[in-house]
């Protein structure tokens, strides 16, 4: 008689045809918690479910990319932000016959962690809090105890990872090591990341006037394109062309690495760079963003006095109360910042 496979087995037989660089679900490092298999998903499309259905993923519709409470409908935000990078890096992982599901997975939670105000807010939070802040160590934070009340999401290894190690500083290049990940998936997430971001915060600051597509760096344009979707093409293909090894077709005896030519990585970091320079450190300087530094300021002063005030959830380190303040921060939405900020005017000036 043959044996009854349920859905999740078939998917994971199913994954066996997957390249021999990629991750396989039924090979995970496994939870922090063991839970029993689901019948239907493997442990990578549960985690996808997971981060989809929880309420720090809900509130990046209402957190700012770059542009603070934007007016316009059709500025970027965190959840657009992250759509873009989830499909950029499906992508590439199905042309490279990766696991799809963990690099999803790995992509729709790689910015739960970020705060109100985009890097702006990161900023101050870095500065005010002694052990300093990233929002990458957020993210984990955030799937592995804030979110369920204190309880987390308890996601496999392989996605914490991702999520972990997604983020390069603004003060690296893209030719310098990002250090280590432990999956080409993770690999894939980090590269789509940089791709999704460059090309529509470009085009956030050609429609809030900062900049014109005609000041763009040459040297950048005349390699990856004209367009928003002329350069993510030379992108994405560049990064399938020459990450190949990773198919596991091409016989080599280095690792398979996620990576770019050297002339569109050139021209991709020099779009990086101008950003840098003409849009994010203007931004930072301008009267929202101004507004925006002294309303984090002002609640991390006052939560930091009033700490019986924050949801239960934040108030689990009794020992580290300013982490319960920074992950209360973190967890706002630009406008809950903005009128929780208003509301304690009041108090403050008693």
């Amino acid at each position: 008689m043959i044996e009854q496979l349920n859905i999740r087995q078939i998917t994971e037989k199913r994954e066996e045809g997957l390249s021999p660089h990629a991750a396989r679900s039924q090979l995970s490092r496994g939870r922090a918690r063991p839970e029993e298999p689901c019948p239907i998903r493997t442990a990578f499309q549960r985690d996808r479910d997971r981060i989809i259905h929880c309420k720090a993923f809900r509130r990046l519709k209402h957190k700012t990319q770059v542009f603070i409470a934007p007016l316009g409908d059709h500025y970027v935000t965190r959840l657009t932000h992250t759509l873009e990078v989830s499909q950029i890096a499906r992508t590439i992982a199905r042309a490279l016959n990766l696991n799809e599901d963990l690099t999803e997975a790995i992509a729709l939670g790689h910015d739960l962690g970020h705060t109100p105000f985009g890097h702006v807010g990161e900023d101050v939070l870095d500065e005010l809090y002694p052990k300093g802040f990233r929002h990458n160590e957020q993210s984990l934070r955030v799937v592995d105890l804030l979110e369920k009340e204190g309880r987390g999401l308890n996601l496999t290894w392989e996605v914490r990872d991702g999520i972990l190690n997604h983020s390069k500083t603004e003060l690296e290049t893209l030719e310098q090591d990002w250090g280590e990940v432990a999956t080409l998936e993770g690999k894939v997430c980090r590269i789509a990341d940089v791709v999704a971001y460059i090309n529509h915060d470009i085009g956030d600051a050609v429609r809030a006037g900062i900049i014109t597509e005609g000041e763009l760096p040459l040297s950048a344009i005349q390699v990856l394109g004209l367009t928003h979707s002329q350069r993510i093409n030379t992108m994405v293909s560049d990064i399938i062309e020459k990450s190949w090894a990773a198919t596991g077709l091409t016989k080599t005896q280095e690792k398979p690495a996620i990576a770019m030519s050297p002339e569109v990585l050139s021209a991709t970091d020099t779009l990086r760079k101008f950003l840098f320079e003409r849009v994010y450190e203007i931004r930072s300087v301008q009267k929202e963003s101004e507004r925006a530094k002294e309303v984090v300021r002002q609640l991390y002063s006052y939560f930091g006095e009033h700490a019986d005030e924050m949801p239960p959830e934040y108030r689990l380190d009794r020992v580290d109360t300013a982490r319960g303040v920074v992950d209360y921060i973190a967890g706002m939405t630009d406008h809950y910042a903005l009128r929780k900020a208003e509301a304690l005017a009041p108090v403050r000036g008693k």
